[in-house]
């Protein structure tokens, strides 16, 4: 189980629609950008919600959010960090938004995952996705951080002490933006996520992503 503080992920039907959507949609984003390549590529997943993380690549954005799920299903206590914090605030966020704007894509991915749904996508609903990351007990610190990034060291150090932000807090954070592949073992980390064939989507767009964009060694 994912712990923040003292609070613990509730493990039901809507932290778990939020995972799914946050996947299904950013996996689906992802595929439409490989058959309609654009030289100037806009960043786009459910991570985009957090500024510091708008510019992690999409199949890394699928990646943190399964390690998060896995984390969130694990039967021992697991404390989150603060990219953990980023993944359950994105995922409420953008499942929020796309329940307000597209909700048939709601009801068609509730009903054809691993977990048969058939919950009422309305307002309410929006809100109740809302309230369950604003309900969990963390600072906000992920949300913050991105407006130290122009700041001279020194001057970062002092205002994140200010906040209350440890810096060691933010490695994890800053390591995301380094990565360009999924580590090993992501299938495994998305079950009970995704159906099998879901999930053979999501390595395929992954490995033909990551083949398409050679980085210089």
């Amino acid at each position: 189980m994912l712990t923040l503080s003292n609070d613990t992920l509730p493990n039901n039907a809507l932290s778990y629609l939020a995972f799914r959507v946050a996947c299904l949609d950013t996996l689906e984003r992802l595929t439409l950008a490989q058959q309609f390549p654009d030289d100037d590529e806009e960043t786009f997943g459910f991570l985009t919600e957090v500024p510091f993380l708008r510019a992690v690549p999409p199949q890394v954005q699928l990646d943190l959010l399964a390690t998060t799920w896995h984390k969130h299903l694990d039967d021992d206590r697991v404390e989150s960090d603060l990219v953990d914090e980023s993944v359950i605030f994105a995922a409420c966020e953008t499942t929020a938004r796309i329940t307000e704007h597209a909700p048939e894509l709601i009801h068609i991915w509730q009903q054809t995952g691993p977990q048969w749904l058939s919950l009422p996508i309305n307002a309410d609903f929006a809100k109740e996705l809302r309230h369950l990351h604003l309900s969990l007990a963390n600072e906000g610190d992920f949300l913050v951080i991105s407006q130290f990034e122009d700041l001279p060291p020194f001057e970062a150090l002092r205002l994140k002490a200010q906040f209350g932000i440890q810096p060691r807090k933010c490695e994890a954070m800053i390591e995301v933006l380094e990565r360009w592949h999924a580590a090993p073992g992501l299938a495994g980390r998305l079950t009970g996520l995704l159906t099998d064939r879901e999930v053979a989507h999501v390595m395929s767009a992954v490995v033909r992503t990551c083949r398409r964009h050679v980085l210089p060694s």
